[in-house]
């Protein structure tokens, strides 16, 4: 079968035959239908995150599962499902919190990677997901059935850029009716952090980025203000629009530490911080405490958007279907897995919403 194999730091995808050992017990495999391209993988593929080469990425899929291991009940050879990296032992303190992406049983992804090359050396699972591939073997907590009819590129979309952004706004953040928010960077990410804010009747949805078209896609997703993001009276433009106050949330979808640095300054009293975007490993960020303990304001992380997978992504799926969730909306272009290059130089450009390889 054939894969995207990452070979060097920085380099292209090389499109070569793999072998993936048959689901062992726990597992599922996994025939992809779609795989969307996302940061999270640039950043592994560019080393931004450390990690082993050889290595096949891709965590964003959708497909139809083809054979299981001992011991699975829930899924069977024809189901229709999402492929996430979310990968949970369900017994941990964290996962028997509800907290299943912090999932405390690491993995080691070379040792129990199921991808081998021809030559038989053994390639990382990259995101213990691997789905840049015509076929993946994941564990059965990654994966989730979903309606027959939803088209698999669309449901792709919901493994990953979906639940971040929404889940950070619903779960991790707990946004209310009535409450403003500031949404940093327009790409994939955080348009749905503004679909989210819009579910839960936020009052104020503020978006801000560098890009005069993300900010026009933004009003279409449900942004109530647009601010161009290289202004220099940013916080000013914000209180104006929160009558004085600041916002009540800010959620940062991008990975830029100049954000993280500056972003506490939009905050109203008692105001949030939410970080959704991942900055390189050792990239760090200074604030000055005095400042966040006086107007009782916190910061607070979001993995994956506390993604619980069969709660949310049925509920997901009935929002999109009541037309109150937009997804076809989100791909920007499709791909064949011959021109992944070309899909990654693509997001990497930042021009695009989401850019799917359909097999």
């Amino acid at each position: 079968m054939k894969a995207a194999v990452c070979h060097e730091v920085g380099s292209d995808l090389v499109i070569e035959e793999i072998s993936l050992q048959p689901p062992t017990a726990g597992q599922v495999a996994v025939k992809i239908d779609a795989c969307a391209i996302c940061h999270s993988d640039i950043s592994y593929i560019e080393g931004a995150w450390g990690g082993h080469l050889p290595a096949v990425y891709g965590h964003e899929a959708a497909g139809t599962v083809s054979a299981v291991g001992s011991g699975v009940t829930e899924y069977a050879s024809g189901d229709s499902v999402i492929v996430t990296l979310i990968k949970s032992c369900g017994t941990c303190p964290t996962c028997s919190s509800g907290y299943q992406v912090n999932c405390e049983q690491g993995t080691d992804r070379m040792k129990s990677s199921p991808i081998s090359l021809a030559d038989g050396t053994v390639a990382e699972h990259g995101l213990d997901t691997g789905a840049f591939a015509e076929m993946a073997v994941v564990d059965q907590s990654q994966v989730v059935k979903i309606p027959d009819d939803i088209p698999k590129d669309v449901a792709s979309l919901l493994a990953c850029g979906v639940i971040t952004g929404l889940g950070a706004v619903v779960n991790t953040a707990g946004v209310r009716a009535g409450k403003s928010v500031v949404v940093i960077g327009a790409g994939g990410v955080g348009l749905n952090a503004i679909q989210g804010a819009v579910l839960v009747g936020a009052s104020k949805i503020i978006v801000l980025d560098l890009e005069p078209e993300k900010l026009k896609g933004a009003l279409e997703f449900g942004a109530t203000d647009v601010i161009n993001a290289a202004d220099k009276d940013v916080a000013r433009q914000v209180r104006k629009l929160t009558g004085g106050r600041g916002a009540d949330f800010v959620f940062i979808t991008v990975g830029a530490i100049s954000v993280f640095e500056t972003a506490t300054r939009l905050l109203a009293p008692r105001g949030e911080m939410i970080m959704v975007g991942m900055p390189p490993s050792g990239a760090k960020a200074s604030y000055e405490p005095v400042i966040l303990s006086a107007l009782s304001q916190s910061i607070k992380g979001s993995l994956m958007g506390d993604t619980v997978l069969k709660r949310d992504i049925p509920w997901l799926i009935e929002q999109y279907r009541q037309g109150r969730l937009k997804l076809d909306e989100l791909i920007t272009n499709r791909y064949s897995l011959d021109q992944i290059n070309e899909a990654i130089a693509d997001t990497k450009a930042g021009k695009s919403r989401r850019n799917v390889i359909v097999f």
